[in-house]
């Protein structure tokens, strides 16, 4: 698993909007790898934030 579907697993298991800190904490990735990938991931509409610096994975 690459470290992209790491952060969308963990998005989904927290079942609530997460904050970058909270996705390295369930992660186990460094602080810096998370925001490259929530960059990847907002450019690709795959992740929306329903609340300020609060993420979850966008309704398919």
């Amino acid at each position: 698993m690459d470290a992209k579907e790491q952060v969308i697993d963990a998005m989904k298991q927290a079942g609530k909007p997460v904050s970058a800190g909270e996705v390295e904490k369930l992660t186990g990735l460094e602080r810096k790898e998370v925001d490259k990938i929530f960059k990847v991931l907002k450019k690709d509409n795959a992740i929306v934030s329903p609340v300020r610096c609060k993420w979850e994975v966008a309704s398919e």
